[in-house]
């Protein structure tokens, strides 16, 4: 599978995947309440937790099987440095 995953997609995916684990973590601890309506605390929490765990594989692989699915791609190589042109001659004058 290619990557489909990256720029501002993968950071928001690595820094919410962990957040989200927190939040759950500390609702199943006890420390935090996250009923919503008929759905109890610990419900939230595990879903919470699945969703870290999505967040961060998809944005460390950069590869995420919605995307693929809705023709998404937030990817984009990293452009090559390497020439076949020594560095003195592309110094500026």
């Amino acid at each position: 599978m290619e990557k489909n995953v990256g720029g501002y997609d993968r950071i928001a995916r690595l820094v919410l995947g962990p957040v989200l684990g927190i939040i759950s973590l500390a609702a199943l601890a006890g420390y935090l309440s996250l009923g919503f309506g008929p759905l109890s605390t610990g419900v939230v929490a595990a879903l919470f937790g699945v969703l870290s765990l999505v967040f961060i594989i998809t944005g460390a692989t950069q590869q995420c099987v919605l995307n693929r699915v809705l023709g998404l791609n937030t990817y984009r190589p990293e452009r090559s440095t390497d020439t076949d042109e020594p560095i003195e001659s592309r110094k500026s004058i």
